[in-house]
């Protein structure tokens, strides 16, 4: 009688710590994540972080990861070789919200008619591009160029109430007069139709500072992407690449972000996502979105 008694009071024990922990996951999913007393956000996450896993084991069961994140907004960079609407009804099962999306710079060249279509099926608010195709070295024929094509799709896309904008990748600090190609990116492309996505590590790499460029251009950068740059890594080169392994969760690495988060704040950054490249995104996730909530400035 003892044993069996014993043996039920285990099985009991083992049933509490399961809805535990299932409770503590649908809490953690009814709260916005990374949000605290000094960063507001709103913050969601670049599905790119997750590309192995939508790889390793599909599109159903790593949209749920996101969702036990407690994230609500994603950024997307495909649409898993799914319809607009298909993968919008995804995402809407799982509470989350596409709210931005990448598309490449050819396409956006290409195929406008399209890529509106596209950005009003998925619902979206923001439709950007993350990388201008160019040679080895950023020239200024590549940046006249992209700014033609930002131009035309920005003003498309803002007919049906999409925001268009560029994120900086680093290439663009190429010397140019007295400033950068990136400056004169920034003031050849049209205020009233193209923003900017600033990703961090993007503009701390090739040896630039976030807070003077967000001071800079107040009322351009709408979206931010929250990445940050392992300790030790030499900055300066502008070829936009840099090892995956140098994304390290929020908070550990170059990057002062108590003076970006509290610039970026008061310019209006509208958007932020967290992105991170490295292989061990799924538990640097976590942790970046626990520093954002904790986060003081």
């Amino acid at each position: 009688m003892v044993f069996a008694m014993k043996s039920i009071l285990r099985v009991v024990a083992v049933c509490l710590a399961a809805l535990s922990f299932w409770d503590s996951i649908a809490n953690a999913a009814d709260k916005p994540a990374g949000i605290g007393k000094s960063f507001k956000g709103p913050i969601g996450l670049q599905l790119y972080s997750l590309r192995a896993e939508f790889t390793r084991y599909g599109v159903p069961a790593t949209l749920d990861k996101v969702a036990a994140y407690g994230i609500k907004n994603v950024e997307l960079y495909t649409t898993f070789n799914m319809k607009p609407q298909v993968i919008r009804k995804e995402l809407e099962k799982r509470g989350l919200e596409a709210v931005s999306s990448h598309f490449p710079f050819n396409r956006l060249r290409d195929d406008v008619d399209g890529v509106v279509t596209e950005a009003k099926e998925l619902g979206i608010k923001y439709a950007g591009c993350a990388w201008i195709n160019h040679k080895d070295k950023f020239d200024l024929d590549e940046t006249k160029e992209a700014v033609r094509v930002f131009n035309k799709v920005g003003e498309a896309l803002a007919k049906v109430g999409v925001t268009f904008f560029y994120h900086l990748h680093g290439f663009e600090f190429e010397p140019h007069g007295k400033g950068t190609l990136a400056d004169l990116l920034i003031r050849e492309c049209k205020k009233e139709s193209v923003s900017f996505e600033m990703d961090v590590l993007w503009i701390v790499f090739p040896g630039q500072d976030p807070i003077a460029l967000l001071k800079k251009y107040p009322d351009r950068w709408k979206l931010m992407h929250v990445k940050d740059l392992r300790k030790g890594v030499e900055t300066g080169p502008l070829t936009g690449k840099t090892d995956v392994k140098n994304d390290v969760e929020i908070g550990t690495g170059q990057v002062d972000w108590p003076a970006v988060l509290k610039t970026a704040k008061e310019v209006g950054v509208e958007q932020y996502f967290l992105e991170d490249e490295s292989p061990w995104a799924v538990d640097q996730i976590s942790k970046s979105l626990k520093y954002l909530s904790t986060v003081k400035f």
